[in-house]
């Protein structure tokens, strides 16, 4: 049973000020947009419905299908179910961009609820009092029984809601409107507070605020060290290096790949390399040591952190490492799915002291970070 996601980004959000569309702005140190599909890493698919001036800016989201969105909200929300008629998922979750901070119970209940319901969406009961008014002016209250202030991501079996887009005859404020009008029954999950959607320039602090609060940050550190041994290459941080010898290692012997690996293992309190891959397996034997990272990579984002930045050094007089930093900081970046300037790759010498010194073999240190919000 696959599950797909499509992020709605292709409006322009004037309301919200600023120079360029608030889902392209920089919510702690990253754009609203990558918070917001950050929270959906949990689905097989995602669609990202952009404006088509905006395709540009999404060199991050290379694992996210591209769509330009329409002159309307629900023509960008049907673009994007087009978008999925092949890979044809059994639940859909549609959501806007500008809602960067939906708690993971949020989307999991919306999921839940979708095993017995054919549409979902949480929301929030409204509290206050409600008035209607003329010119600053009470003119009358309105009870708030049975009202609610409505959220995203709203859920729905595809083959439903995507018949409701096609036959729906006008613009609707969201797709719960959609499918009610096509006779879809639509569950209230409970929603959060947390759950804002920027409009105005004042909610950019608000959601500071609450990113802040709900931050989990880890630090984990790895080293790790191979020998040399007779050969005519190297594989440092995913690029293979011409050299008078080879490292020694079970499997490609990628030091640096190790210690990053290492690293994101450290951060989430679960061992090492060596725990997750033994050495004494032989399907392991010279296997690429982008599984191991993949691996590492994958589970950090099952228990839902992102990780914000790799710091590499490696350690050795030779091969100069130099001339092939950028290459190594554009793989390692790929393998990771991060931007390029999240990712360092460094190197130094020991001054010709110890076995690096002595050309022995290569060292690595390695730290990440790692954010759940």
């Amino acid at each position: 049973m696959t599950i797909a996601a499509i992020i709605v980004a292709a409006g322009r959000g004037t309301r919200a000020g600023g120079p360029i569309p608030k889902q392209w702005q920089m919510l702690g140190g990253r754009t609203i947009l990558s918070h917001t599909v950050e929270r959906f890493n949990q689905c097989d698919h995602c669609v990202l419905v952009l404006h088509p001036d905006d395709f540009d800016r999404a060199a991050e989201f290379s694992n996210c299908i591209l769509v330009a969105g329409g002159a309307t909200r629900s023509e960008s929300a049907l673009a994007g179910l087009n978008a999925l008629r092949e890979l044809a998922p059994h639940k859909v979750l549609i959501h806007d961009a500008a809602r960067p901070l939906t708690p993971k119970h949020v989307i999991n209940d919306v999921i839940s609820a979708l095993d017995i319901h054919d549409g979902a969406a949480p929301a929030m009961a409204v509290t206050d009092a409600l008035w209607r008014g003329v010119d600053s002016v009470v003119t009358d209250t309105q009870d708030r029984s049975g009202l609610y202030r409505a959220q995203t991501p709203q859920g729905f079996i595809y083959t439903a809601i995507l018949n409701a887009h096609e036959t729906a005859t006008a613009d609707a404020a969201d797709d719960v409107e959609i499918a009610r009008l096509a006779g879809i029954d639509v569950c209230i999950t409970q929603g959060d507070e947390a759950n804002m959607k920027i409009t105005t320039p004042n909610d950019f602090a608000r959601a500071e605020m609450i990113l802040r609060t709900n931050m989990d940050i880890r630090t984990g550190n790895g080293y790790d060290v191979h020998a040399f041994e007779d050969g005519d290459h190297v594989w440092l941080c995913g690029v293979k290096i011409p050299h008078t010898k080879k490292l020694k290692g079970h499997s490609d012997a990628d030091v640096g790949m190790h210690a990053v690996t290492d690293a994101i293992y450290g951060a989430l309190g679960d061992g090492d390399i060596g725990q997750h891959f033994p050495p004494t397996d032989p399907q392991w034997k010279g296997a690429a040591s982008h599984i191991f990272l993949e691996h590492a990579c994958a589970l950090a984002r099952e228990r839902g952190f992102t990780i914000t930045h790799v710091d590499c050094t490696l350690i050795c007089e030779r091969p100069k490492i130099g001339p092939h930093g950028p290459s190594m900081k554009a793989e390692m970046a790929r393998i990771m799915g991060l931007n390029p300037d999240r990712v360092s790759v460094k190197a130094t010498t020991s001054e010709r002291l110890g076995f690096t010194g002595r050309e022995e073999g290569i060292a690595s240190i390695a730290t990440a970070t790692l954010v759940k919000l």
